[in-house]
């Protein structure tokens, strides 16, 4: 045997050997979680793919002929009327604030949804990170056991972490109802859980060992002279990523995915087990109560050229109703609205013209997000459109607005920077923070 041989099988069996920090690693890991449940930033994102009818939602124009067959209703924020298709979001606005003159002018759903998810153009040369990304960068605790983001769906997951890498990618959940695949340890590694999570961590100290030595260039005969160079950081973002991996299989953390033990009246009230989007919102609750950093939860359907009326009524307007107010009562009575910024958006809104065929077709011109929960002043309407929702008539705004708007109500300076792909400085918002909601 070659002495660099020996010397590596000597560290394979010396970390083999390790005993497991079972006790002392679930004591000191209760510690953290109990510091980040109280100090945590958490941001949620509701996605509505498709691109959303603000006109039937947020912004109704009763009385013209664009304005469509809902009425409007009045919220628990004085002044303020949504749809009557979200009776229950209504009784739970006083934390939330309409922008009703947002200005995108992106009508394509590629180029919408990257607009929307990054608050930056698209473009061919950099990738721009998600917002749940650059939130997770710059928030979340080292402590933390579990992702920092977490995708409900597959819209995080499809804009990615851009050039900020794979460290800050978002960890998917498809089915917001079961825990995730492939969380719990195999049967074949012991008949108990005590059993599964030791020989586990004896196999992710193995592994720690094979990855340090290959970032180290121990084994050149399998790397090529460029990949040794820029091995280093990668590795280490590799490694990193999978020690959260590891840590949430043995940890009491990956029961947080569990909803089967939520009270029946808690389910029913989030729409029951039906509502992939409502058991998403439970999901985020659960979640954020544990300090994960962003929570990003889909909800499609919402590309109504045909139908559009009966498509909300029966359809994705109980859905987002049930989802999001009863999260925003959960938030409340759970005192987590105060750390806990929310974020309602599509890739653009539908046209105040209605089409022959009953739907309204993309609409960037002018149209509405919903934001609220941590600094940002709820129960309020910033802008306006025209009467027949043609145009804007106060307060224009982009989408760099908005996010400087909603980093800045999770406590972040909007000007702080990040590094680019190449290098470069980039501030996480191209805005300004909207006056009067902070």
């Amino acid at each position: 045997m070659s002495s660099s041989r020996r010397h590596f099988m000597q560290h394979v069996a010396g970390a083999s050997a390790l005993a497991l920090p079972s006790l002392n690693f679930l004591h000191g890991l209760k510690a953290a979680e109990d510091k980040l449940k109280k100090e945590s930033k958490s941001l949620i994102v509701f996605w509505m793919g498709g691109g959303p009818s603000h006109m039937d939602l947020w912004d109704l124009k009763p009385g013209a002929t664009t304005g469509g067959e809902f009425k409007p209703i009045a919220t628990n924020a004085s002044g303020v009327q949504i749809s009557e298709a979200l009776p229950t979001v209504a009784k739970n606005f006083k934390n939330l604030a309409i922008v009703r003159s947002l200005v995108t002018n992106e009508g394509s759903h590629e180029r919408g949804t990257t607009l929307m998810n990054t608050g930056r153009q698209p473009s061919p040369v950099v990738q721009y990170p998600a917002i749940g990304s650059v939130a997770s960068s710059l928030l979340t605790s080292k402590e933390l056991a579990l992702p920092g983001f977490i995708g409900v769906g597959g819209t995080a997951q499809r804009i990615g972490p851009g050039f900020l890498g794979m460290m800050y990618a978002p960890f998917s959940v498809q089915n917001a109802g079961q825990p995730p695949a492939n969380i719990k340890p195999p049967a074949s590694l012991g008949s108990s859980q005590m059993e599964q999570d030791e020989r586990l961590r004896r196999r992710q100290r193995l592994f720690y060992t094979v990855e340090d030595q290959f970032a180290q260039g121990n084994f050149p005969h399998l790397m090529k002279a460029e990949d040794r160079e820029n091995a280093g950081s990668s590795a280490q973002a590799h490694a990193s990523i999978y020690k959260k991996a590891f840590d949430l299989t043995i940890s009491p953390l990956r029961n947080v995915f569990d909803i089967s033990k939520e009270p029946t009246s808690v389910i029913d009230a989030y729409g029951g087990r039906a509502n992939g989007f409502g058991m998403g919102c439970l999901l985020a609750r659960k979640l954020v109560e544990q300090g994960v950093t962003c929570v990003e939860i889909d909800l499609g359907g919402w590309d109504n050229h045909a139908g559009i009326f009966n498509t909300i009524r029966t359809g994705n307007g109980p859905r987002l109703d049930k989802g999001m107010g009863n999260l925003m009562k959960e938030l409340e009575e759970r005192g987590l609205l105060k750390n806990t910024v929310v974020m309602w958006m599509g890739e653009f809104g539908r046209t105040p013209r209605i089409n022959q065929n009953g739907g309204r077709d993309h609409w960037a011109r002018c149209w509405s997000v919903v934001i609220g929960g941590g600094a940002i002043k709820g129960g309020q309407v910033y802008g306006a459109t025209s009467d027949d929702g043609m145009d804007v008539k106060d307060n224009p705004c982009s989408i760099g607005d908005v996010f400087a708007t909603v980093f800045k109500g999770l406590g972040v300076d909007p000007a702080t920077q990040v590094r680019d792909n190449i290098g470069r400085p980039l501030a996480i918002a191209d805005g300004k923070p909207l006056k009067g909601l902070i």
